[in-house]
Protein backbone atom coordinates (compact mmCIF):
# COMPACT_ATOMS: atom_id res chain seq x y z
CA UNK A 1 0.00 0.00 0.00
CA UNK A 2 1.67 3.27 -1.04
CA UNK A 3 1.86 6.29 1.69
CA UNK A 4 2.44 9.65 1.60
CA UNK A 5 2.68 12.32 4.75
CA UNK A 6 2.69 15.80 3.96
CA UNK A 7 4.73 17.10 6.80
CA UNK A 8 4.06 20.41 9.04
CA UNK A 9 2.14 22.10 6.42
CA UNK A 10 2.34 26.08 6.62
CA UNK A 11 -1.83 26.03 5.89
CA UNK A 12 -4.26 23.72 4.83
CA UNK A 13 -7.75 25.05 3.02
CA UNK A 14 -10.00 22.17 4.06
CA UNK A 15 -13.33 23.51 1.42
CA UNK A 16 -15.40 26.56 2.46
CA UNK A 17 -17.23 24.85 5.27
CA UNK A 18 -14.30 24.09 7.67
CA UNK A 19 -11.99 25.96 9.36
CA UNK A 20 -8.76 25.88 7.91
CA UNK A 21 -5.57 24.07 9.58
CA UNK A 22 -1.85 25.37 10.30
CA UNK A 23 1.05 23.05 11.07
CA UNK A 24 -1.14 19.91 10.52
CA UNK A 25 0.17 16.76 8.79
CA UNK A 26 -2.08 15.21 5.83
CA UNK A 27 -1.83 11.15 5.29
CA UNK A 28 -2.43 9.93 2.12
CA UNK A 29 -2.94 5.96 1.87
CA UNK A 30 -3.33 4.75 -1.62
CA UNK A 31 -6.05 7.00 -3.53
CA UNK A 32 -7.39 8.86 -0.36
CA UNK A 33 -6.94 10.88 2.28
CA UNK A 34 -6.35 8.78 5.83
CA UNK A 35 -5.76 11.29 8.06
CA UNK A 36 -5.58 14.96 9.06
CA UNK A 37 -3.42 15.97 12.35
CA UNK A 38 -0.68 16.81 14.32
CA UNK A 39 2.63 15.08 14.66
CA UNK A 40 1.14 12.82 12.81
CA UNK A 41 3.86 9.09 13.26
CA UNK A 42 2.59 6.41 10.82
CA UNK A 43 5.04 4.74 8.31
CA UNK A 44 4.98 5.82 5.19
CA UNK A 45 6.60 5.77 1.89
CA UNK A 46 7.80 8.95 1.40
CA UNK A 47 7.54 12.42 3.37
CA UNK A 48 6.82 15.75 1.87
CA UNK A 49 7.98 18.88 3.73
CA UNK A 50 5.13 21.53 3.35
CA UNK A 51 6.66 23.76 5.94
CA UNK A 52 6.58 26.68 3.44
CA UNK A 53 3.28 25.22 1.25
CA UNK A 54 -0.19 26.33 1.24
CA UNK A 55 -2.26 23.16 0.35
CA UNK A 56 -5.51 23.37 -0.72
CA UNK A 57 -7.98 20.75 -2.91
CA UNK A 58 -6.69 20.37 -6.67
CA UNK A 59 -8.65 22.28 -9.14
CA UNK A 60 -11.54 21.23 -11.26
CA UNK A 61 -12.00 22.67 -15.07
CA UNK A 62 -15.06 22.74 -16.34
CA UNK A 63 -14.60 23.67 -19.78
CA UNK A 64 -11.72 23.40 -22.53
CA UNK A 65 -10.28 22.42 -25.95
CA UNK A 66 -6.80 20.68 -25.86
CA UNK A 67 -6.65 21.04 -29.53
CA UNK A 68 -6.36 24.43 -29.59
CA UNK A 69 -3.06 24.40 -28.03
CA UNK A 70 -1.66 23.99 -31.52
CA UNK A 71 -3.23 27.53 -32.35
CA UNK A 72 -2.69 29.82 -29.67
CA UNK A 73 -1.80 33.74 -30.39
CA UNK A 74 -2.35 33.49 -33.84
CA UNK A 75 -1.74 37.20 -35.23
CA UNK A 76 -4.96 36.90 -37.77
CA UNK A 77 -7.23 36.42 -34.66
CA UNK A 78 -5.44 37.94 -31.73
CA UNK A 79 -8.35 40.77 -31.99
CA UNK A 80 -11.17 38.95 -33.88
CA UNK A 81 -14.69 38.05 -31.94
CA UNK A 82 -15.85 34.65 -31.61
CA UNK A 83 -17.48 33.92 -34.95
CA UNK A 84 -15.25 35.51 -37.04
CA UNK A 85 -12.30 33.51 -34.74
CA UNK A 86 -14.56 30.17 -35.38
CA UNK A 87 -14.37 30.39 -39.09
CA UNK A 88 -10.34 31.36 -39.54
CA UNK A 89 -9.82 28.44 -37.15
CA UNK A 90 -11.53 25.87 -38.57
CA UNK A 91 -9.47 26.09 -41.62
CA UNK A 92 -6.79 24.98 -39.71
CA UNK A 93 -8.42 22.56 -37.19
CA UNK A 94 -9.41 20.42 -40.44
CA UNK A 95 -5.67 19.17 -40.06
CA UNK A 96 -6.16 17.36 -36.56
CA UNK A 97 -5.20 13.68 -36.56
CA UNK A 98 -4.77 11.38 -33.87
CA UNK A 99 -0.90 12.40 -33.23
CA UNK A 100 -2.17 16.16 -32.94
CA UNK A 101 -4.76 15.19 -30.42
CA UNK A 102 -2.82 13.07 -28.48
CA UNK A 103 0.09 15.53 -28.11
CA UNK A 104 -2.61 18.87 -28.05
CA UNK A 105 -3.78 16.65 -24.61
CA UNK A 106 -0.36 15.97 -23.16
CA UNK A 107 -0.17 19.66 -23.40
CA UNK A 108 -3.56 21.14 -21.96
CA UNK A 109 -3.46 18.89 -19.29
CA UNK A 110 0.28 19.11 -18.48
CA UNK A 111 -0.12 22.82 -17.81
CA UNK A 112 -3.35 22.03 -15.84
CA UNK A 113 -1.33 19.82 -13.21
CA UNK A 114 1.12 22.57 -13.12
CA UNK A 115 -1.18 24.99 -12.11
CA UNK A 116 -3.20 22.91 -9.38
CA UNK A 117 -5.64 21.42 -11.56
CA UNK A 118 -6.36 17.60 -10.59
CA UNK A 119 -9.40 17.12 -12.37
CA UNK A 120 -10.60 18.37 -16.08
CA UNK A 121 -12.92 17.82 -18.65
CA UNK A 122 -12.05 18.46 -22.53
CA UNK A 123 -14.93 19.28 -25.15
CA UNK A 124 -13.49 17.87 -28.53
CA UNK A 125 -16.34 18.51 -31.08
CA UNK A 126 -13.43 18.12 -34.35
CA UNK A 127 -13.89 14.88 -36.17
CA UNK A 128 -11.84 15.38 -39.42
CA UNK A 129 -13.63 13.24 -41.99
CA UNK A 130 -9.87 11.39 -42.99
CA UNK A 131 -8.94 10.71 -39.22
CA UNK A 132 -10.92 7.12 -38.37
CA UNK A 133 -8.73 6.66 -34.87
CA UNK A 134 -10.16 6.81 -31.63
CA UNK A 135 -9.74 10.31 -30.80
CA UNK A 136 -10.99 9.88 -27.05
CA UNK A 137 -8.82 6.94 -26.85
CA UNK A 138 -6.22 9.53 -27.61
CA UNK A 139 -7.36 11.23 -24.25
CA UNK A 140 -7.32 8.90 -22.10
CA UNK A 141 -4.13 7.58 -23.23
CA UNK A 142 -2.54 11.55 -22.15
CA UNK A 143 -4.53 11.76 -19.29
CA UNK A 144 -3.10 7.67 -17.93
CA UNK A 145 0.37 8.90 -18.79
CA UNK A 146 0.04 12.42 -16.91
CA UNK A 147 -1.94 10.75 -13.92
CA UNK A 148 -5.27 13.09 -14.45
CA UNK A 149 -8.52 12.44 -13.36
CA UNK A 150 -10.39 13.00 -16.73
CA UNK A 151 -14.38 13.30 -17.90
CA UNK A 152 -14.09 14.19 -21.97
CA UNK A 153 -17.25 14.98 -23.86
CA UNK A 154 -17.81 13.33 -26.37
CA UNK A 155 -18.66 16.48 -29.04
CA UNK A 156 -20.10 17.06 -32.48
CA UNK A 157 -20.87 19.44 -35.24
CA UNK A 158 -23.50 18.19 -38.28
CA UNK A 159 -23.74 21.53 -40.09
CA UNK A 160 -21.62 23.01 -41.89
CA UNK A 161 -21.12 25.66 -43.93
CA UNK A 162 -23.46 24.39 -46.78
CA UNK A 163 -25.81 24.15 -44.32
CA UNK A 164 -26.13 27.69 -42.34
CA UNK A 165 -23.06 26.73 -39.96
CA UNK A 166 -19.76 27.59 -39.19
CA UNK A 167 -17.47 24.93 -40.02
CA UNK A 168 -16.01 23.61 -43.60
CA UNK A 169 -17.51 20.43 -44.68
CA UNK A 170 -14.50 18.24 -43.79
CA UNK A 171 -15.00 18.44 -39.91
CA UNK A 172 -18.50 17.67 -39.60
CA UNK A 173 -20.01 14.15 -39.36
CA UNK A 174 -23.32 12.75 -40.33
CA UNK A 175 -26.23 12.63 -37.04
CA UNK A 176 -26.00 8.33 -36.89
CA UNK A 177 -22.46 8.48 -37.19
CA UNK A 178 -22.26 10.90 -34.39
CA UNK A 179 -24.93 9.22 -32.18
CA UNK A 180 -23.22 5.23 -32.62
CA UNK A 181 -20.10 7.28 -32.01
CA UNK A 182 -20.85 8.50 -28.28
CA UNK A 183 -22.67 5.07 -27.71
CA UNK A 184 -19.88 3.50 -28.13
CA UNK A 185 -17.43 5.71 -25.56
CA UNK A 186 -19.75 5.33 -23.11
CA UNK A 187 -19.76 1.81 -23.72
CA UNK A 188 -16.02 1.99 -23.46
CA UNK A 189 -14.90 4.53 -21.31
CA UNK A 190 -17.48 5.42 -18.51
CA UNK A 191 -16.63 4.32 -15.03
CA UNK A 192 -19.84 5.17 -12.65
CA UNK A 193 -17.50 4.41 -9.48
CA UNK A 194 -16.25 6.43 -6.91
CA UNK A 195 -13.24 7.82 -7.72
CA UNK A 196 -13.34 7.18 -11.17
CA UNK A 197 -10.39 8.44 -12.94
CA UNK A 198 -12.53 8.67 -16.35
CA UNK A 199 -16.16 9.99 -17.08
CA UNK A 200 -17.97 10.07 -20.40
CA UNK A 201 -19.98 13.54 -20.85
CA UNK A 202 -22.09 13.98 -24.20
CA UNK A 203 -21.43 17.60 -26.06
CA UNK A 204 -23.31 18.64 -29.10
CA UNK A 205 -21.03 21.94 -29.61
CA UNK A 206 -23.63 24.57 -30.05
CA UNK A 207 -26.60 25.50 -31.50
CA UNK A 208 -25.57 26.89 -34.14
CA UNK A 209 -23.63 24.10 -35.07
CA UNK A 210 -25.61 20.70 -34.90
CA UNK A 211 -29.64 20.55 -35.76
CA UNK A 212 -32.38 20.66 -32.97
CA UNK A 213 -33.16 16.91 -33.72
CA UNK A 214 -29.55 15.73 -32.96
CA UNK A 215 -30.09 17.84 -29.66
CA UNK A 216 -32.86 15.95 -29.07
CA UNK A 217 -31.59 12.22 -29.73
CA UNK A 218 -27.90 12.97 -27.68
CA UNK A 219 -30.56 14.17 -24.53
CA UNK A 220 -32.09 10.36 -24.77
CA UNK A 221 -28.70 8.48 -25.52
CA UNK A 222 -27.41 10.52 -22.62
CA UNK A 223 -30.15 9.49 -20.04
CA UNK A 224 -30.31 5.93 -21.31
CA UNK A 225 -26.73 5.53 -19.81
CA UNK A 226 -26.43 7.97 -16.75
CA UNK A 227 -24.14 10.23 -18.38
CA UNK A 228 -23.81 14.24 -18.23
CA UNK A 229 -24.69 16.81 -20.96
CA UNK A 230 -22.68 19.85 -22.27
CA UNK A 231 -22.58 22.30 -24.80
CA UNK A 232 -21.47 26.16 -25.48
CA UNK A 233 -24.67 28.37 -24.93
CA UNK A 234 -25.43 32.16 -24.49
CA UNK A 235 -21.53 33.29 -25.17
CA UNK A 236 -22.19 36.15 -27.42
CA UNK A 237 -25.07 38.34 -28.53
CA UNK A 238 -24.79 37.11 -32.17
CA UNK A 239 -25.43 33.78 -31.15
CA UNK A 240 -28.92 34.58 -29.31
CA UNK A 241 -29.38 36.60 -33.07
CA UNK A 242 -28.75 33.29 -34.81
CA UNK A 243 -31.34 31.50 -32.32
CA UNK A 244 -34.04 33.71 -33.21
CA UNK A 245 -33.28 34.02 -36.80
CA UNK A 246 -33.16 30.19 -37.15
CA UNK A 247 -35.52 28.98 -34.43
CA UNK A 248 -37.71 31.86 -33.13
CA UNK A 249 -36.32 31.74 -29.39
CA UNK A 250 -33.42 32.41 -27.91
CA UNK A 251 -30.90 29.90 -26.66
CA UNK A 252 -32.34 28.48 -23.29
CA UNK A 253 -35.82 28.31 -24.76
CA UNK A 254 -34.11 26.11 -27.77
CA UNK A 255 -32.39 23.97 -24.70
CA UNK A 256 -35.69 23.46 -22.46
CA UNK A 257 -37.58 22.48 -25.92
CA UNK A 258 -35.39 20.21 -26.42
CA UNK A 259 -34.91 19.11 -22.88
CA UNK A 260 -31.33 19.80 -22.98
CA UNK A 261 -31.80 21.23 -19.27
CA UNK A 262 -31.40 20.05 -16.01
CA UNK A 263 -28.98 18.97 -12.81
CA UNK A 264 -27.44 16.58 -15.48
CA UNK A 265 -26.64 19.47 -17.44
CA UNK A 266 -23.60 22.20 -17.99
CA UNK A 267 -23.44 24.96 -20.12
CA UNK A 268 -20.31 26.92 -21.04
CA UNK A 269 -20.27 30.87 -20.79
CA UNK A 270 -23.89 31.31 -19.67
CA UNK A 271 -23.13 35.44 -20.28
CA UNK A 272 -26.49 36.36 -21.83
CA UNK A 273 -29.00 35.37 -19.76
CA UNK A 274 -32.44 37.51 -18.85
CA UNK A 275 -33.78 37.39 -14.84
CA UNK A 276 -35.88 35.12 -16.27
CA UNK A 277 -33.47 32.78 -17.75
CA UNK A 278 -31.42 33.00 -14.42
CA UNK A 279 -34.71 31.73 -12.52
CA UNK A 280 -35.55 28.59 -15.00
CA UNK A 281 -31.40 27.89 -14.57
CA UNK A 282 -32.15 27.79 -10.52
CA UNK A 283 -34.97 25.78 -10.47
CA UNK A 284 -33.91 23.18 -12.87
CA UNK A 285 -30.42 22.61 -11.12
CA UNK A 286 -28.80 23.57 -14.45
CA UNK A 287 -24.86 24.20 -14.24
CA UNK A 288 -22.83 26.76 -15.78
CA UNK A 289 -18.81 26.70 -16.56
CA UNK A 290 -17.82 30.51 -16.23
CA UNK A 291 -14.64 30.86 -18.16
CA UNK A 292 -13.76 34.43 -17.57
CA UNK A 293 -10.11 34.91 -19.21
CA UNK A 294 -11.70 33.58 -22.93
CA UNK A 295 -14.55 35.90 -22.05
CA UNK A 296 -12.64 38.60 -21.62
CA UNK A 297 -10.10 37.58 -24.54
CA UNK A 298 -12.84 37.74 -27.17
CA UNK A 299 -15.13 40.46 -26.13
CA UNK A 300 -17.79 37.89 -25.24
CA UNK A 301 -18.70 39.76 -22.19
CA UNK A 302 -18.95 39.28 -18.25
CA UNK A 303 -20.89 36.40 -16.74
CA UNK A 304 -23.09 37.08 -13.87
CA UNK A 305 -21.80 35.44 -11.42
CA UNK A 306 -22.61 37.25 -8.51
CA UNK A 307 -26.35 37.15 -9.65
CA UNK A 308 -26.18 33.20 -9.98
CA UNK A 309 -24.46 31.84 -7.08
CA UNK A 310 -27.26 33.85 -4.46
CA UNK A 311 -30.35 32.06 -6.74
CA UNK A 312 -28.50 28.30 -5.99
CA UNK A 313 -27.13 28.21 -9.23
CA UNK A 314 -23.85 25.83 -9.45
CA UNK A 315 -21.35 27.64 -10.64
CA UNK A 316 -17.73 26.18 -11.77
CA UNK A 317 -14.76 27.74 -13.49
CA UNK A 318 -13.05 26.55 -16.45
CA UNK A 319 -10.22 28.06 -18.73
CA UNK A 320 -11.83 27.38 -22.02
CA UNK A 321 -10.25 26.80 -25.22
CA UNK A 322 -6.33 27.73 -25.02
CA UNK A 323 -6.89 29.43 -28.54
CA UNK A 324 -9.19 31.89 -26.71
CA UNK A 325 -7.10 31.68 -23.66
CA UNK A 326 -3.39 31.03 -24.63
CA UNK A 327 -3.16 29.34 -21.58
CA UNK A 328 -4.21 26.49 -19.28
CA UNK A 329 -3.47 27.98 -16.22
CA UNK A 330 -6.00 27.06 -13.83
CA UNK A 331 -4.98 28.97 -10.23
CA UNK A 332 -4.91 32.28 -13.10
CA UNK A 333 -8.68 31.24 -14.23
CA UNK A 334 -9.44 31.57 -10.82
CA UNK A 335 -7.67 34.93 -9.94
CA UNK A 336 -9.32 36.46 -13.55
CA UNK A 337 -13.17 34.93 -12.28
CA UNK A 338 -12.66 36.90 -8.99
CA UNK A 339 -11.22 40.51 -10.68
CA UNK A 340 -14.22 40.16 -13.64
CA UNK A 341 -16.50 40.15 -11.26
CA UNK A 342 -14.97 43.21 -9.23
CA UNK A 343 -14.78 45.06 -12.39
CA UNK A 344 -18.74 44.77 -12.87
CA UNK A 345 -20.36 44.71 -9.45
CA UNK A 346 -17.29 46.20 -7.10
CA UNK A 347 -14.69 45.07 -4.81
CA UNK A 348 -16.81 43.40 -2.47
CA UNK A 349 -18.62 41.02 -5.44
CA UNK A 350 -16.68 38.30 -4.85
CA UNK A 351 -14.32 36.61 -2.12
CA UNK A 352 -11.64 34.32 -2.57
CA UNK A 353 -13.56 31.80 -0.81
CA UNK A 354 -16.18 32.62 -3.25
CA UNK A 355 -13.63 31.56 -6.16
CA UNK A 356 -11.78 28.77 -4.19
CA UNK A 357 -15.33 27.25 -3.71
CA UNK A 358 -16.34 27.31 -7.56
CA UNK A 359 -12.82 25.74 -9.16
CA UNK A 360 -13.23 22.83 -6.59
CA UNK A 361 -15.97 21.38 -5.67
CA UNK A 362 -18.47 23.58 -7.57
CA UNK A 363 -16.88 22.18 -10.46
CA UNK A 364 -16.72 18.17 -9.02
CA UNK A 365 -20.35 18.52 -9.23
CA UNK A 366 -20.58 19.77 -12.29
CA UNK A 367 -18.72 16.71 -13.86
CA UNK A 368 -20.22 14.31 -11.39
CA UNK A 369 -17.06 13.33 -9.57
CA UNK A 370 -17.59 11.82 -6.18
CA UNK A 371 -15.75 12.94 -2.77
CA UNK A 372 -13.31 15.31 -5.24
CA UNK A 373 -13.08 18.90 -4.72
CA UNK A 374 -12.51 19.03 -0.55
CA UNK A 375 -9.76 17.88 1.77
CA UNK A 376 -11.40 15.78 3.76
CA UNK A 377 -10.59 11.88 4.93
CA UNK A 378 -11.86 9.41 3.52
CA UNK A 379 -11.82 11.60 0.05
CA UNK A 380 -9.98 11.23 -2.82
CA UNK A 381 -6.44 12.10 -2.50
CA UNK A 382 -6.34 15.32 -5.25
CA UNK A 383 -4.01 18.48 -3.92
CA UNK A 384 -2.28 20.97 -4.87
CA UNK A 385 0.30 22.53 -3.01
CA UNK A 386 1.73 25.79 -3.57
CA UNK A 387 5.00 26.81 -2.58
CA UNK A 388 4.93 30.44 -0.48
CA UNK A 389 8.27 30.69 0.76
CA UNK A 390 9.42 32.78 -2.00
CA UNK A 391 10.41 36.76 -2.51
CA UNK A 392 6.65 37.27 -4.63
CA UNK A 393 4.85 36.14 -1.80
CA UNK A 394 6.83 37.90 1.16
CA UNK A 395 4.79 40.29 3.21
CA UNK A 396 0.85 38.53 2.22
CA UNK A 397 1.08 35.34 4.10
CA UNK A 398 -1.65 37.05 7.34
CA UNK A 399 -3.38 35.37 4.65
CA UNK A 400 -1.85 32.56 2.78
CA UNK A 401 -4.69 30.93 0.84
CA UNK A 402 -5.51 34.72 0.01
CA UNK A 403 -1.79 34.98 -1.07
CA UNK A 404 -1.56 32.42 -3.96
CA UNK A 405 -4.59 34.11 -5.53
CA UNK A 406 -3.60 37.65 -5.14
CA UNK A 407 -0.06 37.38 -5.02
CA UNK A 408 2.75 35.85 -7.19
CA UNK A 409 3.82 35.87 -10.51
CA UNK A 410 4.12 32.24 -10.97
CA UNK A 411 1.25 30.29 -10.67
CA UNK A 412 3.13 26.68 -10.56
CA UNK A 413 2.08 24.18 -8.06
CA UNK A 414 5.21 22.53 -5.86
CA UNK A 415 3.18 19.68 -5.99
CA UNK A 416 0.25 18.03 -7.85
CA UNK A 417 -1.22 14.84 -6.27
CA UNK A 418 -4.00 13.21 -8.35
CA UNK A 419 -5.58 9.67 -6.72
CA UNK A 420 -2.93 9.53 -4.21
CA UNK A 421 -0.28 9.96 -7.12
CA UNK A 422 2.35 12.59 -7.22
CA UNK A 423 1.96 14.00 -10.67
CA UNK A 424 4.15 17.24 -10.55
CA UNK A 425 7.00 17.00 -8.61
CA UNK A 426 8.82 20.45 -7.61
CA UNK A 427 7.10 21.80 -10.98
CA UNK A 428 7.83 19.70 -12.93
CA UNK A 429 5.64 16.48 -14.46
CA UNK A 430 6.46 13.58 -12.96
CA UNK A 431 4.76 11.18 -15.68
CA UNK A 432 5.81 12.09 -19.54
CA UNK A 433 9.24 14.41 -20.68
CA UNK A 434 8.29 18.19 -21.22
CA UNK A 435 10.76 18.90 -23.77
CA UNK A 436 9.38 16.07 -25.59
CA UNK A 437 5.83 17.47 -25.63
CA UNK A 438 6.68 20.56 -25.94
CA UNK A 439 9.24 20.00 -29.08
CA UNK A 440 6.24 17.80 -31.09
CA UNK A 441 3.48 20.10 -30.36
CA UNK A 442 5.73 23.19 -31.47
CA UNK A 443 6.35 20.86 -34.92
CA UNK A 444 2.79 19.93 -35.24
CA UNK A 445 1.28 23.26 -35.08
CA UNK A 446 3.64 24.66 -37.49
CA UNK A 447 2.92 21.69 -39.72
CA UNK A 448 -0.81 22.37 -39.44
CA UNK A 449 -0.43 26.26 -40.14
CA UNK A 450 1.56 25.65 -43.14
CA UNK A 451 -0.59 23.58 -44.65
CA UNK A 452 -3.34 25.97 -44.56
CA UNK A 453 -1.02 28.77 -46.11
CA UNK A 454 -0.82 26.66 -48.58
Amino acid sequence: MSSILLKNCFYIFLSVDEESRRGDDILIRENRIAKIGSDILDPVDRVIDCSTCVVVPGFVNTHHHFYQTLTRNLPAVQNAELFDWLVYLYDIWKYLDEEAVYYSSLLAMGELLKTGCTSSTDHHYVYPQNVSGDLIGMQFKAAANLGMRLSPTRGSMSLSKKDGGLPPDSVVQTEDEILQDCERVIQKYHDEKELAMRKIILAPCSPFSVTEELMKQTVKLARKYNVRLHTHLAETRDENEFCLEIYGCKPLKLMEDCGFIGNDVSYAHGIHFNDQELELLADTGTHIAHCPTSNMRLGSGICRVKEMLPLGINVALAVDGSASNDSSDMLGEIRNALLLQRVHYGAAAMSTLDVMKMGTENGARLLGFENVGKIKVGWAADLAIFNVGKLEYSGSLTDPLAAIIFSGYNHGAEYTIVNGKIAVEQGRLTGFDETEIMNRCNAISDKMITQEGN
